[in-house]
C-alpha cells in the first residue's frame, strides 16, 4: 500500500473501523459493511438516517480520508473501497 493509504488504514483501524486489504484492491484498502460492528462505520441502507452521515458513511471516515486526499465509494452494499483523488 502507498503511504497515504497505509496511514489512513492505520488511523481507521486504531479507531476500530473494520478495514481490510483485498487482493483486488490494487494497493488500496476496503472497509467492511458486513462486520458485526460495521453499523457504527458505514451502512448502505440505513446510513442516510444517521445525522451527519453522507451516503451511509460515518463522518469520522470521511475526515480521516480527507486528510490524505482519499475518498470512499461503495463497491457493493457490503464493501466500501478507498480511492485516491
Amino acid at each position: 500500500m502507498k503511504r497515504e493509504f497505509k496511514s489512513a488504514f492505520t488511523k481507521l483501524a486504531k479507531l476500530g473501523c473494520p478495514v481490510y486489504e483485498h487482493t483486488d484492491d490494487n494497493g488500496r484498502f476496503s472497509i467492511s459493511a458486513e462486520d458485526s460492528e460495521s453499523y457504527k462505520w458505514c451502512d448502505y441502507y440505513e446510513g442516510y438516517r444517521m445525522d451527519g452521515w453522507d451516503f451511509g458513511i460515518n463522518p469520522k471516515i470521511t475526515e480521516i480520508l480527507d486528510q490524505h486526499d482519499l475518498w470512499a465509494e461503495w463497491q457493493n452494499p457490503g464493501r466500501l473501497v478507498i480511492f485516491k483523488d
